[in-house]
């Protein structure tokens, strides 16, 4: 089944938990030619192995606290921080504890 993204002007919770969008790991929220929003939930000790991103993005902190390791820093995100990766920037995540993250991706065309 595909997922049901957002449509521009919809408005998206970001307090509902995985049952209602239907995952219980991650989910896209929201895609466009330009934009894509994406909720990660993981719980503590979960970690998401290095991989890379082929645009620019950020990682914002809507619950928990989760460890954001690049080959040249480390940091830590908790509610209301966010973090800016550049393009093709190799990184890993690590949650301390149950966490939840917004990720906002800008799409090549």
């Amino acid at each position: 089944m595909a997922l049901k993204h957002a449509k521009p002007l919809d408005v998206i919770d970001l307090h509902a938990d995985g049952t209602v969008r239907g995952t219980d790991r991650s989910s896209s929220l929201l895609r466009t030619d330009r934009l894509q929003l994406l909720m990660i939930v993981l719980s503590p000790g979960d970690v998401v192995r290095q991989h890379h991103v082929d645009t620019e993005f950020t990682i914002q902190c809507l619950t928990g606290e989760v460890s954001v390791d690049t080959p040249d820093r480390a940091c830590t995100l908790t509610p209301g921080r966010l973090v800016a990766l550049p393009a093709d920037e190799p990184y890993t995540l690590m949650a301390s504890t149950q966490a939840s993250l917004l990720v906002t991706l800008l799409r090549r065309i």
